[in-house]
């Protein structure tokens, strides 16, 4: 069974849980906004996230831009769920939004609105072969805090918490491991929990291998870092 959704093309991966913030300036996006304020307030205003896999997101069509039919999607994309909303002059907004689910892009829509619509199926959040992502998920997660130790090395040191839930965790290393756009929509379409946590593994064994060699890095890691697009 599939469902009809408004889309918001990125150049980055959301995964489920995770918080993702957005400065909303183009016009067929505040309209995005606007058509989901004016659902009912007991409907959940959501709309999907999926990765840009290549072309560019819209054409100028005279003075207006349209998305460009050049575009192509990943397959797999996570629904953003509307959380917080602040209106800005010119119709801007600043919006707080948290991934919910994932879902398989079917055929999409680009005349219906302002901005791309699809067809998707829902996709299901199996753990795996039973009891082995509880077996993978200590290893993972202390791979994952050398890793963050190691790229925090220049910091104050100081821990966090961290989910010991498997499914939580993997999608928290997913995105919080600094992995290319292509690594993070790979695991995202990985279709239960045990297969990604496996993935996972080899990744941060290789990111902290990586990190072991570049320890005299002469400025903070954190200061090289190049925020995302807002949209």
């Amino acid at each position: 069974m599939t469902e009809a959704l408004p889309l918001f093309p990125l150049g980055s991966v959301l995964f489920p849980g995770l918080v993702l913030p957005l400065h909303v300036f183009e016009e067929r996006y505040q309209a995005l906004v606007r058509d989901l304020l004016d659902r009912p307030a007991d409907e959940t205003r959501e709309f999907g996230v999926v990765a840009i896999q290549r072309g560019w997101e819209v054409e100028r069509v005279g003075a207006f831009t349209a998305p460009t039919a050049s575009l192509t999607l990943h397959e797999v994309g996570c629904s953003a769920e509307l959380r917080q909303v602040t209106s800005l002059e010119d119709g801007r907004y600043d919006i707080v939004t948290v991934g919910r689910r994932r879902f398989r892009l079917g055929e999409v829509d680009r005349t219906a609105a302002p901005y791309l619509t699809a067809e998707v199926e829902w996709l299901a959040e199996p753990a795996g072969e039973p009891g082995l992502a509880d077996a993978l998920a200590p290893g993972v997660l202390a791979l994952f805090q050398r890793y963050l130790q190691g790229i925090r090395a220049q910091t104050d040191g100081t821990g966090e918490q961290l989910p010991d839930d498997p499914t939580v965790l993997s999608y928290l290393v997913a995105a919080t491991a600094s992995l290319s756009l292509e690594d993070q929509q790979r695991l995202l379409a990985v279709p239960d929990t045990a297969a990604r946590l496996r993935a996972e593994r080899l990744l941060l064994h290789r990111e902290v291998a990586l990190l072991s060699e570049v320890r005299a890095v002469p400025v903070p890691l954190s200061d090289l870092a190049v925020p995302i697009s807002p949209n």
